[in-house]
């Protein structure tokens, strides 16, 4: 699990740069959390290190707020450009 979200973090930041893929992106992102967390939680239960775990996690989030921040961007991009046409 922890390179299912170690792999998924790092889709979501790059996916969070490329306009309208990062619609989807933040999405795959929070996936990448939930699976970085557990395999957090059943790595610190087997005594074992949990370095992928992490990194998923930090990339995870990093890519999320990305993704939101883009969404937010082009939502406010768009309105502003409707707004000056005059509809």
């Amino acid at each position: 699990m922890g390179v299912a979200g170690l792999v998924l973090g790092i889709v979501s930041a790059v996916g969070g740069f490329i306009p309208f893929l990062n619609y989807g992106a933040w999405v795959i992102g929070v996936v990448g959390i939930i699976l970085s967390a557990i395999a957090m939680k059943k790595a610190k239960a087997a005594g074992q290190p949990a370095g992928l775990a992490v990194a998923g996690l930090v990339l995870s989030i990093i890519g999320t707020v990305i993704s939101i921040i883009g969404c937010v961007c082009i939502v406010i991009c768009a309105g502003a450009a409707a707004g000056l046409s005059g509809y």
